[in-house]
């Protein structure tokens, strides 16, 4: 479990929850109360665009229409969610740093793509109004992911308060987090082989590069395995936009902030003076990547010593050790070669000079060629 960092805290909801595993699958009996007939999902126009301009009537609140920048508000009054009742009592799936979330399976049309027998699942987060994050996050995640479609990021499907509570409706993910698949334990976690993980961290990789490149650059602020869900066939999506943050344009190289995230995966610059860069978020990617290939949390591997570059270079960069410092659930069914270039690429993003770590465009075309060569059954890369 990562402990959370947050300085000059703007408002005294908006500190980052510690939990790691906040959207973990954990399975119970309490339910949402949403009454059947006042809840109902957003309808959308637009496979690639949900969300948009918000108009208020006397008694609801109904937000939708086309894409917008714009920063979306809500009245005090309930919303309405459009096209599709839910059909039974939700479940309780995890509870983080926003509050609880819950599967919801509905009836009626789904707004991204129709399915067997007319219903279709989404996952439902209610914000807790005494937990760490606030109405400055729930804005965020609807500001960026209301106006924003990726394969590499999860879909918002709707958003808006019901009974007082502000909620947001997504996309349901049926293989839960990557953190889940890494570190939980249990009959129900199934080892993720070598091909898989790849699949995954480059899918990840895409998400944050989608961001980076954007006219108006995104900076994530909170990667890490707890907030990579996966769909069904294992492809990556990013999730939970409330820390991130809208990098100014022109020759900036950084900006100055208060002091938000998750201990472990927070770049050493940005702990230590504010400064925050797109370059902070491949340090947290070279650490998840760390995680990738042997298993263990950060908080894990660095019991081993107060220096994590020192340690890589010891371990997944000796050939000797690397055996012993892989995974040891991946059973030694991985390309050898290939896991070294993954652990090069790792030691080049957690660089505590910021400056000398790759984009994420880098990554990308690295992790790409050593997709290519496991496909066309090249291990040693060439």
């Amino acid at each position: 479990m990562g402990n959370c960092l947050a300085r000059q805290s703007d408002s005294p909801n908006s500190h980052r929850n510690s939990n790691n595993g906040s959207n973990n699958n954990h399975l119970g009996s309490s339910q949402l109360p949403i009454r059947r007939s006042t809840s109902r999902l957003l309808q959308s126009t637009s496979n690639s665009t949900l969300l948009g301009r918000s108009s208020t009537s006397a008694g609801n609140s109904r937000l939708f229409g086309p894409s917008s920048s714009k920063t979306y508000t809500t009245s005090n009054t309930n919303t309405s969610l459009l096209g599709s009742d839910i059909s039974q009592a939700l479940e309780l799936r995890g509870e983080g740093g926003f509050g609880r979330v819950y599967k919801g399976l509905f009836k009626g049309r789904a707004p991204s793509r129709a399915t067997r027998g007319g219903r279709w699942v989404a996952a439902i987060k209610r914000l807790n109004p005494d937990g760490f994050q606030g109405f400055a996050e729930w804005q965020s995640e609807v500001n960026f992911l209301g106006r924003l479609s990726h394969p590499n990021l999860v879909k918002l499907l709707g958003f808006g308060r019901e009974n007082g509570e502000l909620f947001l409706v997504y996309e349901f993910m049926h293989k839960g987090t990557l953190a889940n698949h890494l570190f939980g334990r249990g009959s129900n976690v199934r080892p993720l082989p070598w091909d898989t993980r790849l699949k995954i961290i480059i899918g990840a990789a895409r998400g944050l590069d989608f961001l980076h490149s954007l006219e108006n650059r995104i900076i994530y602020r909170d990667f890490k395995p707890s907030n990579i869900l996966l769909d069904e066939n294992y492809i990556a999506k990013l999730s939970d936009f409330g820390l991130a943050k809208e990098f100014p344009s022109g020759d900036r190289t950084h900006v100055t902030t208060r002091i938000i995230g998750t201990q472990g995966y927070a770049a050493p610059e940005y702990v230590a003076t504010g400064h925050l860069s797109m370059k902070s978020d491949v340090y947290g990617f070279g650490i998840v990547l760390v995680e990738i290939l042997t298993g263990k949390s950060i908080n894990d591997l660095r019991k081993h010593g107060p220096s994590l570059i020192d340690w890589l270079k010891s371990n997944l960069l000796s050939r000797g050790k690397m055996i012993n410092a892989m995974d040891s659930r991946l059973e030694g069914r991985y390309p050898p070669r290939l896991a070294l270039q993954v652990a090069q690429l790792a030691l080049k993003c957690v660089q505590t000079e910021h400056k000398v770590r790759p984009s994420m465009m880098e990554v990308v075309e690295t992790l790409k060629k050593v997709e290519a060569a496991q496909l066309h059954g090249r291990p040693d890369g060439g």
